[in-house]
């Protein structure tokens, strides 16, 4: 009988699930896109996390800078607070999630650490490698290479959206809900830009208002705040009587 050594090391008898060269080929590119899906999403629901606090920001700031430390106070204040001490039938609301890097991602991540809170990090692979930060709280401590992804996960729990200076990613982020929010897709959810003289000086959004682009009402779809008690209760008041346990598909999807 003739060997079937070369049959057996074939690519093709991999078992499919088994085989990296098939998994990380072009033709599976869906299938590893449902994956980072997926794997978040048993994680979280395995934690019970129903609704989040999105926090984004610089990832260049470090401790001891104002808006690093205010990150952190608001994210402490939102957790014993908002929620995410309880662990009710009905699963945790309210729990602080962040793009899971250094800077304002970090603080945020600490401060609801420090208040005994879980945290969450949606971290993204990137030709310089972002390290998670070291206060997320392990099992709910992501890395995605899709950022469409990512960003679904960032937006499908989000009760409340804190926005802090930032860079492109930041601005990115911000948009990104700003948009699903006035288009629909997403139901609308308090959205708090930090440090008004900042983003004031940064973006004159009343510009596009006044060309036609976006209706004078869409200037209604966030507002400013300069502490982090003033942060926390924009959000109340944004948010009103729905400051309850937020549906898990909060984004059409």
């Amino acid at each position: 009988m003739p060997e079937n050594i070369a049959q057996k090391t074939s690519p093709s008898y991999r078992l499919a699930a088994l085989d990296p060269d098939f998994i990380l080929s072009d033709s599976t590119r869906g299938v590893r896109f449902m994956l980072e899906y997926q794997k978040a999403e048993e994680h979280l629901r395995a934690r019970g996390i129903v609704s989040t606090i999105v926090v984004f920001g610089s990832a260049r700031v470090r401790e001891g800078n104002p808006w690093y430390e205010a990150a952190r106070a608001f994210a402490r204040i939102a957790s014993e607070r908002g929620g995410a001490l309880t662990d009710g039938e009905s699963g945790r609301n309210h729990v602080i999630a962040t793009g899971g890097g250094p800077g304002i991602m970090e603080a945020a991540n600490r401060g609801a650490t420090e208040a005994g809170a879980l945290s969450i990090g949606f971290n993204i692979t990137l030709p310089h490698e972002q390290d998670p930060n070291a206060w997320s709280t392990p099992d709910l401590t992501f890395r995605f290479h899709y950022f469409a992804m990512r960003k679904m996960h960032l937006a499908m729990r989000a009760a409340a959206l804190v926005v802090f200076p930032g860079g492109f990613g930041t601005l990115d982020e911000l948009f990104e809900i700003i948009t699903l929010t006035q288009t629909g897709k997403m139901s609308p959810v308090p959205i708090v830009l930090y440090d008004s003289a900042f983003w004031k000086g940064l973006l004159n959004l009343e510009t596009m208002a006044q060309a036609g682009f976006i209706r004078p009402e869409d200037l209604q779809l966030f507002c400013y705040a300069d502490t982090p008690e003033e942060a926390y209760a924009r959000i109340i008041e944004g948010a009103g009587d729905d400051w309850t346990p937020a549906a898990k598909d909060s984004v059409q999807t």
